[in-house]
């Protein structure tokens, strides 16, 4: 059955010999999931397993590698090097066609890019000479706490790659397609982009040679060429093999449009059933990580798709936040072929069958929080905010309620959302317990602040309201309610306190606390609020109608955008996430920001990617960044502080917000242990964890409850 909704997106597609059930792919992701051997084993194998048991049509594993530990990227990377590693990938394939997915394995070479190659085992960078520096330091947006992770690195050795260099290495590529082909992928794609290995001989900012592999574009295409053509005689002309390619380098004076659709005629008369379009960057430039192959502005790419899909006849596949419905409407027009889903597969690897379903709203959405990514850019394997069982599918799951228990869930944030509707899922009596009007938690001031976070406010919702719970609003958990109710279990999902911290100042009218915008921004009414802004009833009248229970937070950002008690300068103290989103939130409504920290980095709490993005955002729109500040002193109409040089600076101000004094607050959680109830504590009443704490929280409550 094919849903009427997603006519193109879900119809049977084709790429060389291979028949795929619809346009929808895995697209290749390093998720560094593998063992530390290079082997594959059930973590990786289970990971890949729930995306075909989702439905989804084509799964693409990511950065085999074909040298490895040679050319490794990343902790955790699959080996395809030696023969040593076929039962591994035999299990991988064997355990995906189970559930009627195609698997094809990435082979890759990271080159230039092998860091982790070079860190742990000495191993030299291969590539085609030595590169240009790099503009700029993206490491300057790590926490201090981060940095000391690269604390005693030295500099790599580069091998400079001669003609025996490049002959191991097309040798390389090839066995690695055959063991690809003994081990039951359904196919290869050859990765060419991204900077490694192929990529850096194709690009003119990194391949300065003047031999046959340097120069013009057919010469620094020859290296590729001679692997495509090589993989080709060894797994012969029936098999399926496509190629990712760079539609253009961003940042730099490397690939631009017009080469990429060069390379891609190349590529198919070479012989490639297909071409992947993928995009890359400076990596110096931080804001760059998330406008290239992982971008935060939606359908990023598919114009260079296009451009690419318009220069070849064979299939193209498109990538870079695509939404669904864009995606059928793109593949109906002609102007890509299928659609590698990255991020949105993580948060959800059951997609395809939820639209398969009909049942679209049924998706755990993507909050694009770079989790994910960053996850492997320091060190560890894939994690998700929304999914906390990405990377631990080889866990056991939480047992369905053969003795059905009653858990009151007290708070509706997030946390609280997520565990109500897993545990009612499981057979299990629940009853959801908020103090509040409506459910939402600090994630209905997230979502103002960050727009993305909205989807999963309203999944979380529609999740609750369609589950078997019982929700009381407007209601104060005490043990004489819990005991009435007679409930077996508690989960304590209150979220953290918000004091304000001694600051001196701190009591002036025109400041506000964390908790004095959040109410403002949500229409919510209190006297201080009142007494502070003396404007409080116009905001109400605006916005108020709009946060109700099912509240358009488009409204209330709309109203917003046109009204806020607030003057022109605004000083933030505190640089972390919510401060940093309360700056961004402010500068986009026209206000003159200056955000002040006393860490000496901002950012914290927000994930590396998505910092690096927002932090430079800040900075183009003339947000001041001020770290490493001492002796904050809030004044009638400026902020003044010591920065990091030991000079006195003084930020004129309108209105100063406290963006601090956020911590765990378990007193709910002891007293109701403390009267005999067990109780199980979640999410930000443990210590600030947002989203991702939140999840993974009410995951542990809810196993721990109905066991595993």
């Amino acid at each position: 059955m094919t849903s009427n909704r997603y006519p193109h997106l879900l119809s049977p597609g084709k790429i060389g010999t291979m028949d795929l059930k619809n346009r929808i792919a895995v697209t290749a992701m390093g998720v560094s999931l593998s063992e530390d051997d290079g082997s594959v084993g059930e973590r990786l194998i289970a990971y890949h397993e729930e995306q075909a048991k989702g439905g989804v049509g084509l799964i693409i594993s990511g950065v085999t590698g074909v040298a490895w530990p040679v050319g490794c990227v990343a902790m955790g990377q699959t080996a395809i090097s030696d023969d040593r590693f076929l039962p591994g990938l035999k299990a991988l394939t064997e355990r995906v066609h189970r559930h009627g997915a195609k698997i094809a394995a990435q082979l890759h070479h990271g080159g230039l890019v092998a860091g982790y190659s070079h860190m742990r085992w000495g191993h030299a960078l291969w590539a085609p000479g030595y590169p240009p520096a790099p503009k700029g330091n993206f490491t300057d947006y790590f926490l201090m706490e981060e940095l000391a992770g690269l604390s005693g690195m030295k500099m790599p050795e580069i091998k400079i790659m001669e003609q025996a260099d490049i002959d191991l290495a097309v040798s390389q590529f090839a066995a690695g397609a055959r063991r690809a082909k003994e081990a039951g992928f359904d196919g290869i794609e050859l990765h060419s982009g991204h900077g490694y290995l192929l990529s850096s001989f194709i690009s003119p900012y990194t391949n300065q040679r003047t031999d046959q592999y340097g120069g013009s574009r057919e010469n620094r295409m020859r290296f590729p060429l001679e692997v495509i053509r090589a993989i080709r005689a060894e797994v012969g002309p029936d098999y399926p093999f496509w190629v990712k390619l760079d539609s253009r380098e961003i940042g730099k004076a490397g690939i631009t449009i017009e080469d990429a659709k060069a390379h891609a005629k190349m590529v198919e008369a070479a012989g490639a059933d297909a071409i992947t379009v993928t995009t890359y960057h400076e990596t110096g430039d931080g804001a760059l990580h998330s406008e290239s192959h992982t971008p935060h502005v939606e359908s990023f790419n598919l114009s260079a798709t296009a451009e690419l899909k318009s220069a070849v006849s064979i299939p193209v596949l498109g990538s870079g936040r695509v939404e669904p419905e864009t995606a059928d409407r793109s593949i109906g027009g002609g102007e890509l072929d299928f659609v590698a889903m990255g991020r949105k597969l993580l948060a959800d690897p059951h997609l395809p069958n939820k639209l398969l379903a009909g049942m679209p709203d049924k998706v755990r959405p993507c909050v694009y929080c770079y989790t994910c990514i960053s996850a492997i850019y320091m060190g560890g394997s894939a994690r998700c905010a929304v999914n906390p069982e990405l990377g631990f599918e080889d866990q056991p799951a939480a047992r369905p309620a053969t003795a059905p228990k009653h858990v009151a869930v007290i708070g509706g944030g997030p946390g609280g959302m997520e565990s109500a509707r897993r545990l009612s899922a499981l057979g299990h009596k629940v009853t959801l317990i908020e103090q509040s009007d409506r459910l939402g938690g600090t994630l209905r001031f997230a979502s103002l602040a960050y727009p993305a976070n909205e989807r999963l406010l309203g999944w979380l919702r529609q999740e609750v309201e369609e589950a078997d719970v019982t929700v009381r609003l407007s209601t104060k958990a005490t043990p004489e309610l819990l005991r009435a109710l007679g409930v077996d279990e508690v989960i304590v999902a209150t979220g953290a306190v918000r004091g304000m911290p001694e600051i001196p100042g701190g009591d002036l009218p025109h400041v506000f606390s964390g908790d004095d915008m959040r109410r403002m921004m949500l229409g919510e009414s209190s006297d201080e609020l009142k007494r502070k802004t003396g404007l409080f009833t116009r905001l109400a009248t605006k916005v108020g109608a709009a946060t109700g229970a099912t509240a358009n937070l488009a409204l209330v950002r709309k109203a917003t955008h046109a009204w806020m008690p607030l003057g022109d300068r605004i000083a933030i103290i505190g640089g972390e996430l919510v401060g940093i989103e309360l700056a961004e939130f402010l500068a986009e409504r026209g206000r003159k920001v200056q955000v002040i920290e006393p860490a000496p980095r901002l950012g914290k709490g927000l994930t590396l990617v998505r910092r690096m993005r927002i932090l430079s955002e800040l900075k183009a729109h003339g947000v001041g960044l001020n770290g490493g500040a001492k002796d904050i002193a809030i004044h009638k109409d400026a902020v003044c502080f010591t920065d990091g040089q030991g000079n006195l600076q003084t930020m004129p101000a309108d209105n100063v917000i406290v963006a601090m004094g956020a911590a765990g607050d378990l007193t709910l959680a002891d007293s109701l242990k403390a009267a005999g109830f067990t109780v199980h504590a979640i999410g930000d009443a443990t210590g600030v964890g947002y989203i991702e704490g939140a999840m993974a929280g009410a995951l542990a409550a809810v196993k721990a409850i109905a066991g595993t």
